[in-house]
């Protein structure tokens, strides 16, 4: 069963990437704005795959360690190329949100996923805002 955060985290960073083109005022702020969407695009898509990979773990255990590694080192990338203090912010939360996920797995526990994708929904909130 897909996670509840994977559709609509994936449907807000699409309609991001469709209205921020329309609302930036000048060639920064439209370059900020796009930097921000492919962000919030990028990440989406990573948790969407954690979700995904956690679902289909007996089939293929490993893919599970692969998705989140995947989301930690986009995070890392984005934290430190971060302008904004706002989206640094929603980055920090969402890196400590998979750390708590990574510290589940480690501990050989189920991890909850729902602060992970609230984590990325509030990352889109705030690149649309």
């Amino acid at each position: 069963m897909p996670h509840p955060f994977t559709r609509p985290a994936t449907l807000a960073a699409a309609a991001l990437l469709a209205v921020l083109p329309l609302s930036a005022i000048s060639c920064s702020a439209a370059q900020k704005a796009m930097d921000c969407g492919t962000t919030a695009v990028t990440v989406g898509t990573d948790v969407g795959q954690v979700g995904s990979a956690y679902n289909n773990a007996n089939q293929d255990p490993a893919a599970a360690g692969r998705a989140l590694a995947k989301l930690k080192t986009d995070l890392d990338k984005v934290g430190k190329n971060a302008g904004n203090t706002d989206v640094a912010k929603a980055v920090t939360d969402m890196q400590t949100q998979a750390d708590k996920v990574q510290q589940a797995v480690d501990a050989n526990q189920v991890p909850d996923l729902g602060p992970l994708g609230d984590a990325a929904g509030n990352l889109t909130k705030v690149c649309a805002s």
